[in-house]
């Protein structure tokens, strides 16, 4: 795709008009720093790949964070008509609720002082993670079943956690819809044992500090105030969402073949006898990965009150990245696919936790390990021009082969102690791959989403101990 195709709206927003096979825009969200990054890989192609399926709404999105992914662009949004449109496994991706959760605590900066190595050591004793990692719980496949059905839910109610944790996460943290029986035995094998686990690549848990505050107000009602000690977790589904995905693609291309503009934009209609069972293997494994979080938060608790026994952490919220969900606009139902992007509602809607609702939802957007992740609330605005949707995370601008190439684990390693930063680490290749020097910008990503109305900022996060698998 030239440059010439690409014409500026706004500062922060461009398009990419309707044009061959096109049946929509693409809309995207970028400064001009942002939007160099974006245009180098095959980004804007597959946007406009994306907006070539049948029964797309007007526009594909495109986020500030956007770079290459399987079919669909990471940092991509597409709605489709719920009658005439389709679902792409390729558009909310592998990591199914890939996503991340804020938790608030009694703790203050001061009482990490002097504590930093042996609680960063003694987190990763505690939550499980690194490739083929499992969880410290067993399951039989009744209990599996119970747990793609109830989600967060399930969790609560076997006494890990406490029902204002639910409460507090997207769609409660149990999606509808969801039927076991359309989840493979190879998958439920794959994620029997890895349930309450961290995993690896882009996964962590970071313990951080609130460094400034933007916006009082909602920051109070979030119970947010500097100085705070706060935590993020960041995993999904593990093997089980990997391999919906993989079994849904392979059957999705058997009986409908795929695009001849890219072969791994394979779907089914949404109304097709494939097309619910995929969105009900979807919630399933959506629901695995609520579990999930909600397990580690567990074992986080167990952890921290050895070191400090008054300890307390409270779900602020906890956000998908990786999904599909059927959203009103307008009044019309429509079927939103959310791949590597934040929901980001404005005040007044339903899907947000009472007690948050006459602000908007909170949006967490993460850092790379060792940057700032802010925490953001929604926006009417959002609603009206992006599907109620902004950026997840930094986004890489690096290739994890690249990173490899152009930086030691010494070099890493070194970066981060400059930082001041106590690092727990399952393996060398993580710490390389997962460095600052592999992502964008998060300033520059979270300052579009803000400037552009899609999500304004509240407080930002400064991280003091990360643990990656």
């Amino acid at each position: 795709m030239d440059d010439s195709s690409i014409k500026k709206i706004t500062e922060f927003i461009w398009e990419v008009k309707r044009q061959g096979e096109m049946n929509v825009d693409v809309r995207v969200f970028a400064s001009e720093k942002l939007l160099r990054d974006i245009k180098k890989g095959e980004t804007l192609k597959q946007a406009s790949n994306m907006a070539k399926l049948p029964g797309v709404l007007n526009p594909v999105v495109v986020l500030s964070d956007a770079h290459q992914g399987y079919g669909a662009c990471i940092g991509g949004v597409s709605a489709m008509d719920s009658n005439k449109g389709v679902v792409s496994p390729g558009q909310i991706g592998y990591d199914i609720n890939c996503s991340v959760r804020l938790l608030r605590t009694n703790l203050k900066a001061s009482d990490l002082v002097g504590k930093e190595q042996e609680l960063a050591h003694s987190l990763f004793r505690s939550v499980p993670s690194g490739v083929g990692r499992g969880g410290k719980l067993k399951l039989d496949r009744k209990e599996l079943d119970e747990v793609l059905v109830g989600g967060a839910q399930w969790a609560v109610a076997k006494g890990y956690g406490t029902k204002e944790d639910w409460l507090h996460i997207e769609e409660q943290g149990k999606l509808g819809g969801a039927n076991p029986e359309d989840v493979s035995q190879r998958a439920k094998g794959r994620g029997m044992p890895q349930l309450g686990s961290l995993g690896a690549g882009n996964h962590f848990l970071d313990v951080l500090i609130v460094d400034e505050i933007f916006d009082k107000e909602v920051a109070k009602v979030f119970g947010l105030e500097k100085g705070q000690v706060v935590m993020l977790i960041h995993c999904g589904s593990r093997g089980l969402g990997h391999q919906v995905a993989s079994d849904y693609i392979k059957l999705m291309d058997e009986k409908y073949g795929h695009p001849d503009f890219d072969r791994e934009l394979v779907n089914a209609p949404i109304k097709s006898e494939l097309g619910k069972k995929y969105l009900s293997a979807m919630a399933c494994a959506a629901n695995f990965a609520f579990a999930n979080k909600q397990l580690i938060t567990h074992w986080i608790r167990e952890d921290m009150k050895h070191y400090f026994p008054h300890f307390k952490a409270e779900v602020v919220y906890d956000i998908c990245h990786n999904i599909a969900k059927f959203e009103k606009f307008d009044g019309k139902e429509i079927l939103v696919m959310r791949k590597g992007a934040t929901r980001s509602f404005g005040p007044g809607r339903k899907e947000i936790p009472s007690d948050y609702r006459k602000v908007g939802q909170p949006v967490l957007i993460p850092g790379s390990m060792g940057t700032p992740s802010y925490v953001l609330v929604g926006t009417k605005e959002a609603e009206e021009k992006s599907f109620g949707s902004t950026a997840h995370g930094a986004g890489r601008v690096r290739s994890r082969t690249e990173a490899h190439r152009k930086m030691s684990f010494e070099d890493a390693k070194t970066d981060m102690a400059k930082r001041g930063i106590f690092v727990e680490f399952g393996g060398k290749k993580g710490m390389v791959e997962e460095s600052p020097f592999s992502y964008k910008d998060i300033d520059e990503v979270v300052r579009v989403s803000d400037e552009a109305g899609i999500g304004k900022k509240v407080v930002r996060l400064v991280p003091k101990l990360v643990i990656i698998g």
